[in-house]
């Protein structure tokens, strides 16, 4: 197996916090003897956990075929071997042999969208999904919001250290995304956006245009960082901004030149996916400018 491969289900089956959310949400939603159809399944956890949960029947879609096979040696060496079925391609093509009653998967990207979860769940659940059937998630929300770091990442520059002044390297950094998991809680300056709200299994709508964030709270703009929020169930929601420890998931950040900023001014922002490799999240841009001075990082 790619060792990259291996490295991200060694990282995900660590975020104790989404495996504890995905399980509530199953524990809520699978029945007695439902047949679930775990989409992106990867080493297998989501499935095993419906069955748990009393699933009568798992089908464990994966794209990749020597994660297809470990899946099925996981299911043997956990005894349900009878219980499951690895159908190794493409879920957007797929055809199951019986109607899940509930689909389940874990395809969020950074931002939310970028490993196309809406689109994949979409094409899937209209030739699998059973009548009167579950989702999980049942939603996904990508929010943009303006922030001011706490003496981190890009917030550093500005900020003297050890004495010493480095604001002249916001002059020599090209605009880029980056992708961090913050250590400490940043200063929310305004209320997030929400620039993306998708049902799931509902065709996917074209992410763009502009949002206006008004600023709550003066200080430092530093940067938009973008995230995403997951409603898995009634009640059981996942999210990657601020984060928490061991979250897999880091946050997507747009820099912006520092500038103060102070309660009442406007923000404006327009997120913008690339033409191509929009499943890579640092390769998506962003626009951003304040109403009473143009600001392009």
């Amino acid at each position: 197996m790619n060792p990259r491969t291996l490295l991200m289900h060694q990282i995900m089956l660590s975020d104790r916090t989404r495996l504890a959310a995905y399980d509530e949400a199953l524990a809520a939603t699978v029945r007695p003897g439902d047949v679930v159809a775990d989409v992106g399944a990867g080493t297998l956890v989501l499935g095993l956990m419906a069955l748990r949960h009393g699933a009568g029947h798992v089908y464990a879609i994966e794209g990749d075929p020597e994660t297809a096979e470990l899946a099925t040696r996981i299911a043997r060496d956990n005894d349900v071997a009878d219980r499951v079925t690895v159908v190794q391609g493409d879920a957007r093509v797929a055809r199951l042999e019986r109607k899940a009653d509930v689909v389940v998967a874990e395809l969020m990207g950074n931002l939310g969208p970028e490993e196309e979860m809406v689109e994949i769940l979409a094409a899937f659940t209209r030739r699998n999904l059973a009548p009167g059937g579950r989702i999980v998630p049942e939603r996904l929300r990508t929010m943009l919001a303006p922030v001011e770091f706490d003496g981190e990442g890009w917030g550093v520059w500005s900020q003297p250290v050890h004495g010493l002044r480095f604001s002249a390297v916001m002059d020599y950094v090209a605009s880029a995304a980056q992708l961090h998991f913050f250590q400490r809680t940043p200063w929310v300056l305004g209320d997030p956006a929400v620039v993306a709200d998708a049902r799931l299994a509902e065709r996917a709508r074209p992410l763009g245009g502009e949002h206006h964030v008004e600023v709550r709270t003066g200080g430092t703009l530093h940067a938009v960082v973008g995230s995403f929020q997951a409603v898995l169930a009634p009640g059981v929601e996942l999210a990657n901004f601020p984060g928490y420890p061991g979250c897999n998931w880091a946050c997507w950040v747009w820099p912006v030149r520092h500038i103060e900023v102070a309660a009442g001014d406007t923000l404006k922002m327009a997120l913008r996916p690339p033409r191509d490799s929009a499943r890579l999240a640092e390769n998506w841009t962003m626009d951003v400018g304040l109403a009473r001075e143009s600001v392009r990082s």
